[in-house]
């Protein structure tokens, strides 16, 4: 099974997952700092001001990746390191990320850089956060200072990262930072989380050099009935409509979806009124490819009372609940449903009119542990061969995949989880921090250097690459 030309093969990180060091460098608190902080909100009462120590150990952890042989790492910049209060700019944060890029230069590794990934600097949130308007053009401001800095080295620009969860899970369930709990609140800001996006992606186009790329990463959950009915499909579609094409229509230049925004209406008019003409042009700002983010895909059942809450907690969902994953699952409870990564990439292909598309996030918690110096993770080899298949799949049915990133470099602060989730291809010991490469970090490794993927006679265990 080989791959086009070209292709990325990489690993991803986000800053506050990895990088500790939150009072270095000028670094200002994150709306992560406060939320960890806070009792109860994370579990064992853990943060990522340690974490896993890349902001010290950054050559380390870049020579691992090249060694195995990877060709790009996908990273994020700390808006609150570049930006102690989200606007005025810090020389000390910008360095890092300067010897950073340089580093990853040094080993023939492209690097892919995310602009936002959930840090919100805790200055903007004490000035409203993402439910406020001019959190947008702060962003935009944020997104031309680092690519004054950075853009004459980096050509791969990413705005936010899974707009989605900073929107739905920080404002409306409240289980990621700041914690809020509020769907309407959370429907403003998933707009301008978009807005930002478009706001930034102009900015960029705006000083762009050659060879400049410019996307933004969804994460996605097919919705899968456990019927064939009307009311199956119905309760496909609302899901389907909140999680996917809320975030994705805009972006392709379809504006906000008129069927997500009928289901929305019982929460009133505030996101009516955050949308202001021209918003959705500047949402369509054109992209070079659409990061894909994917992890399993969600089953859904409709209920007797259409206008019954959901047990999921996400805006507009009334008349469905989301059902329990069934088997085979990860460590953090997902499904392992690799058809339908192939499924999802044909539909965002034919959705996106041949949109490049490249999987920015792909990857696996399981239960982990070193012997002899070494970790055995063959369930984790398994769920990347089966995906890598699934991606094969879709491009020898036409979809345009141009990367895989796998979630993640290494074991880290996995949010509201703490350290419990480990989806690194390399083990970090969080007390010494002592790096050890996992099988799968070898086998993803070994398909890197060929470009291709040959399974084994009996087409389980340890692909050879």
């Amino acid at each position: 099974m080989t791959f086009p030309a070209g292709f990325l093969w990489g690993a991803a990180t986000a800053s506050y997952q990895v990088e500790g060091a939150v009072a270095e460098g000028g670094r200002g608190p994150s709306i992560w700092d406060t939320f960890a902080a806070a009792d109860g909100k994370v579990l064992g009462g853990a943060s990522g001001a340690v974490a896993c120590d890349h902001y010290h150990r950054y050559p380390e952890d870049i020579g691992l990746l090249a060694g195995l042989g990877l060709n790009a790492y996908r990273f994020s910049v700390a808006w609150p390191r570049v930006m102690p209060d989200g606007r005025t700019t810090s020389a000390a944060g910008l360095a890092f990320y300067d010897r950073l890029v340089d580093e990853l230069l040094s080993r023939a590794v492209v690097p892919v850089l995310t602009l936002y990934h959930w840090d919100l600097p805790q200055a903007l949130e004490d000035a409203g956060g993402w439910p406020e308007r001019d959190t947008a053009a702060r962003f935009a401001d944020y997104a031309a200072v680092v690519h004054t800095a950075l853009g004459d080295r980096v050509n791969q620009w990413t705005t936010i990262n899974e707009p989605f969860c900073a929107a739905f899970l920080g404002y409306g369930s409240g289980v990621h930072a700041p914690g809020v709990q509020d769907h309407e609140t959370a429907l403003v800001a998933a707009h301008h989380l978009l807005l930002a996006h478009g706001l930034a992606t102009r900015a960029l186009a705006g000083q762009a050099r050659p060879g400049h790329e410019f996307s933004l990463a969804l994460n996605f959950a097919p919705a899968i009935p456990d019927g064939d009915t009307p009311a199956h499909r119905e309760a496909a579609r609302k899901f389907d409509g909140i999680h996917n094409r809320f975030f994705l229509d805009p972006v392709l230049g379809h504006g906000y979806p008129e069927d997500v925004l009928a289901d929305a209406k019982h929460h009133g008019g505030r996101f009516a009124a955050a949308v202001r003409d021209g918003d959705t042009d500047v949402i369509a700002a054109p992209i070079d490819w659409l990061g894909v983010n994917y992890y399993a895909p969600a089953r859904v059942t409709p209920l007797e009372d259409p206008q019954a809450p959901s047990n999921c907690p996400l805006p507009t969902l009334r008349g469905l609940d989301v059902l329990p994953a069934p088997p085979p699952l990860t460590a953090f409870g997902w499904e392992q449903a690799p058809a339908t990564l192939t499924d999802l990439l044909r539909r965002l292909g034919t959705r996106s009119g041949g949109l490049p598309l490249v999987v920015a996030e792909n990857g696996a918690s399981f239960v982990d542990k070193v012997v002899d110096g070494r970790v055995f993770d063959a369930a984790r080899v398994n769920y990347f061969m089966e995906h890598l298949r699934a991606v094969h799949d879709a491009i020898r049915d036409g979809v345009d995949v141009r990367g895989y990133f796998a979630w993640s470099l290494l074991d880290n602060f996995e949010w509201a989880m703490g350290y419990t989730q480990r989806f690194g291809l390399v083990h970090v010991d969080f007390e010494t921090q002592q790096r050890t490469v996992k099988e799968s970090g070898r086998f993803l490794g070994r398909v890197a250097r060929a470009n291709a993927l040959r399974p084994p006679p009996d087409g389980v265990g340890d692909a050879r690459a």
